[in-house]
């Protein structure tokens, strides 16, 4: 067994993990966290989006063998529940299949687990309040603030894994440079969060097995439920402009615009005005790379990569995804970083791209498409080719939430060719008996490969 040393920055849910999966390779591993431990002070509130976890998320947490111990906290959810601006609700299910649902979790309940399992490895030692802000290329050394008493020290990149979140100082670092090459592009469209409580007795005040949505064309509101009955809401509005944040000024402003838009919602929510007023506005964007290793001594993961916006719930889901495909890297290469890190960058960055053009795309369909009456129609026709055609055709959001052995460039390069098939076969349709689904069936065969020939292999590894 080596007993390399490797260094990780950033223990959220990406660092912690492959954390644990270096650790179980035999590596000594010391993770650096700027902030404390949030099993001893909670999260910020107003910054703690609630996380969709999904097949490949939950592949990892199986890999790590802690499945069981995140069980308790997850809450179904099957599918959308649309809110429509004239009051009326209608349930858009997510697959086919019944166990196909994503699960709803709170950021602060699965870092503390993660943090748990990490701490019981004698080869793992988190150390929290250490900020890493700044990496020397030279000289392979990453510049350290201890956050206790501002004392100033260095580790070394040898091999440094650098796991610190979409404002990562490791890849800042290289700013000006040919290395990484990121890029931040911001939306202009922000997000603050908000919540719902229990009713009397605990009792959901919505229904608990579906993310709820209001969409609103350039704007949304959604609800996630937690296992207390209480939901957390995320409105996502423009920063700027008609019917953004910079209107919402006071109380009579951001009642008024909930009473117009959301008025459903907002007679559940007893302290809207404090919580719109007074909780952070949280940013959104996406972060590129041309790169993410620079050679043997730094690979960068999770959002430190490949932030995306949180509108396909993936961003958790890709990160851990990262970290199944560096676990099975290293189980073949061992400690060769160079080739491990080259490779790992070859199968995954363009997968990365794939899901961050995805998530875009699906923040127009929650806030806006969702209201086409054709959208529900394109829908069952999906599910209906899946039901005749399963070697086949799998809609685009099945494949990226419930299949993990399909990789995201995949059922991007496929979800556009089924798009245009959708969209052929519905044009001159109100329903679904008005489809040849007879012929779509064929057009479907002839324009789409088996979907075994494109599936990974993706056993469960569990050390």
């Amino acid at each position: 067994m080596p007993k390399e040393t490797v260094n990780i920055i950033g223990a959220g849910q990406c660092g912690t993990v492959i954390a644990i999966m270096l650790a179980r390779h035999g590596y000594d591993v010391e993770v650096y966290e700027r902030f404390k431990d949030p099993r001893v002070e909670d999260a910020e509130a107003g910054r703690s989006i609630n996380l969709a976890l999904a097949a490949r998320g939950i592949n990892a947490l199986q890999q790590i063998g802690i499945d069981n111990l995140i069980e308790p906290l997850l809450v179904p959810m099957r599918g959308r529940m649309v809110h429509q601006e004239n009051g009326t609700t209608e349930f858009l299910r997510y697959g086919l299949q019944s166990d196909e649902e994503i699960y709803s979790v709170t950021r602060l309940g699965l870092n503390q687990i993660l943090l748990g399992s990490a701490d019981k490895l004698d080869n793992l030692n988190l150390n929290f309040q250490q900020n890493a802000i700044g990496y020397d290329a030279p000289d392979r050394t990453v510049h350290v603030r201890n956050e206790l008493d501002g004392s100033l020290y260095q580790i070394e990149a040898d091999p440094l894994f650098a796991a610190d979140g979409a404002g990562s100082n490791i890849r800042r670092s290289f700013d000006g440079t040919d290395t990484f090459g990121g890029v931040e592009n911001l939306l202009s469209h922000g997000y603050k969060e908000l919540s719902i409580p229990a009713g009397p007795d605990g009792q959901y005040q919505l229904a608990p097995d579906a993310l709820h949505v209001w969409p609103r064309g350039g704007f949304m509101l959604i609800a996630l439920p937690n296992p207390g009955g209480d939901f957390t809401l995320t409105l996502f509005l423009p920063v700027a402009g008609e019917n953004s944040f910079e209107q919402l000024t006071d109380e009579k402003s951001v009642v008024t615009f909930f009473e117009n838009y959301f008025s459903d919602a907002a007679g559940l929510i007893p302290n809207l005005a404090d919580e719109m007023l007074n909780h952070p506005l949280g940013v959104l964007g996406t972060v590129r790379c041309r790169h993410w290793h620079d050679r043997g001594n730094v690979l960068l993961l999770g959002d430190a990569a490949h932030a995306i916006v949180p509108f396909h719930g993936q961003g958790m889901n890709l990160a851990f995804e990262d970290c199944v495909l560096l676990d099975r890297i290293v189980a073949e290469l061992g400690n060769d970083w160079p080739n491990v890190f080259a490779r790992y960058e070859a199968e995954q960055l363009a997968n990365a791209n794939a899901i961050a053009d995805m998530a875009l795309d699906n923040y127009v369909e929650m806030r806006d498409t969702v209201r086409d009456p054709k959208f529900a129609l394109r829908k069952q026709l999906a599910f209906e080719l899946e039901r005749r055609l399963p070697e086949h055709f799998i809609p685009r959001y099945s494949m990226v939430m419930f299949h993990a052995d399909i990789p995201y460039l995949v059922a991007q390069q496929r979800g556009e060719v089924q798009k245009a098939l959708l969209e052929e076969f519905t044009a001159a349709a109100a329903t679904l008996e008005d489809v040849d689904v007879a012929a779509a069936s064929r057009a479907a065969t002839r324009r789409l490969a088996p979907i075994d020939s494109v599936r990974n292999d993706l056993s469960v590894r569990r050390s």
